[in-house]
């Protein structure tokens, strides 16, 4: 979805102008121009970037910032590529499951010195934010912002099968027979003649709504899906996080759940990975395909923003036998190791992960801050445009409700062998504990 924030972005250049002389001195010692390269991949999210980098180019005249913004496969295969050949931005957005390689690479640069010599409040971070990109001392980023994961649902396509708000509050799941949520997800699920999937003579051959949309091109974490459900069944990724270097995809506790997706799709309530259209899972949701699935807090604006076909809302994810589990990520800037211009990276780095610019995102209301009065800001955006989003902050604060995703060396190659051995047990290729064994005896030889 495309959101523009230029209205008032000039005026909020200029009123950031003050909190920003504390931001360093401008420019080289030489005065001479500086042009960084900065990298996102949330198109989303630029409007906001650019009213920061606009911001931050008045305080510091002789440093301007450039951005480009590509989608998110584009923009690590771009990556990748730029860094082996020397000609990388000089700072970029981060995500924990591609930021080790970068690290074993010697290619980020540690900002713990820059951290120390400025005496960068750690503490007005969301907990646990500030120590994901730490590595035995070293710091390869400030945090910028945090995600947790929520159930949405078409409220129409719901009520028109007597289902409202208050049957999603307290959902729960077992990977044996899927608990209330089951039940929800097949009452949701509509065939081409108005019959749902409790009705003796629901017909799964032709489906018109499926109750559920599942994600499976998720890689090795399963953020948007079985994840989360998999730690709410008590599955653990590895031996410790970050930094482990056992996996556990062995575990029967996520082919347990791998399992119950399967049998979702056997009863024509969530379609057949050959068989699922190539568009993404909002856009399928807004054309009434789908019911139910799970969304994180940064595609907030897909559903509810200007765009959206549809009426949506969010619900909790429901609890498992360990009780309700959402993953919590964040990102962060990296800095290029290689880069000609480290102090003025450094000074746009440090903005980024500063109130100044944490307020101008969160006051968007694109995605929650990683500065928690920031994120108090974003939610107070989203409710004054009537948008109830604060299922995503009360599990965020949940005690023992979140996990973090891991993080460990050899990211890109974990990713596809799980995914295919996820991918290869929907298909019915192979069952979920053959498949996951083998990609994790697959896994775990990378660390020998």
């Amino acid at each position: 979805m495309n959101r523009s924030f230029r209205a008032g972005a000039a005026l909020l250049s200029l009123a950031l102008v003050t909190g920003l002389a504390a931001c360093g001195q401008s420019g080289d010692d030489d005065g001479s121009a500086v042009t960084l390269k900065y990298w996102l991949w949330d198109d989303n999210q630029k409007a906001s970037y650019q009213q920061c980098a606009d911001a931050f180019h008045t305080a510091n005249p002789n440093i301007t910032v450039e951005i480009t913004q590509s989608a998110w496969n584009q923009y690590w295969q771009n990556l990748t590529t730029q860094l082996a050949a020397g000609d990388a931005p000089d700072v970029w957005t981060n995500q924990g499951s591609y930021y080790p390689q970068f690290v074993s690479s010697g290619q980020i640069l540690d900002i713990q010195p820059y951290v120390d010599a400025d005496k960068v409040d750690l503490s007005q971070y969301q907990a646990g934010l500030a120590d994901l990109f730490t590595k035995d001392g070293k710091r390869y980023g400030l945090p910028k912002d945090w995600d947790t994961m929520a159930l949405v649902y078409n409220t129409d396509l719901l009520k028109a099968q007597g289902l409202d708000a208050a049957a999603l509050k307290d959902l729960t799941w077992n990977p044996a027979d899927g608990g209330t949520f089951e039940q929800l997800i097949a009452k949701a699920t509509v065939d081409d003649k108005g019959r749902n999937g409790l009705d003796p003579a629901f017909d799964k051959s032709h489906v018109k709504t499926y109750g559920f949309l599942a994600e499976w091109g998720d890689g090795s974490q399963g953020q948007n899906g079985w994840g989360d459900l998999a730690v709410s069944n008590g599955f653990t990724y590895l031996d410790k996080n970050p930094w482990g270097t056992q996996y556990k995809y062995d575990d029967p506790k996520l082919a347990e759940t791998i399992d119950w997706f399967k049998r979702l799709i056997a009863k024509g309530y969530s379609p057949a990975l050959d068989k699922q259209s190539t568009l993404s899972r909002d856009a399928l949701m807004n054309a009434g395909k789908g019911a139910l699935t799970f969304a994180g807090s940064w595609t907030i604006n897909s559903y509810l923003g200007a765009d959206a076909k549809a009426k949506f809302a969010f619900a909790p994810l429901p609890a498992g036998p360990q009780g309700r589990k959402t993953a919590i990520n964040g990102l962060s800037d990296a800095i290029w190791a290689g880069t000609k211009h480290k102090d003025e990276a450094w000074k746009w780095v440090k903005f980024l992960g500063s109130a100044d610019c944490q307020n101008v995102v969160g006051g968007n209301g694109v995605v929650f801050p990683a500065i928690k009065t920031a994120s108090d800001k974003a939610l107070a955006a989203h409710k004054s445009k009537g948008h109830d989003v604060q299922v995503f902050v009360d599990e965020a604060l949940a005690p023992g409700g979140t996990f973090l995703l891991p993080i460990t060396e050899h990211g890109n190659e974990i990713s596809q062998i799980v995914q295919d051995a996820i991918q290869a047990s929907i298909l019915g290729q192979s069952d979920s504990a053959t498949s996951l064994k083998k990609a994790n005896d697959q896994v775990n030889a990378l660390f020998k």
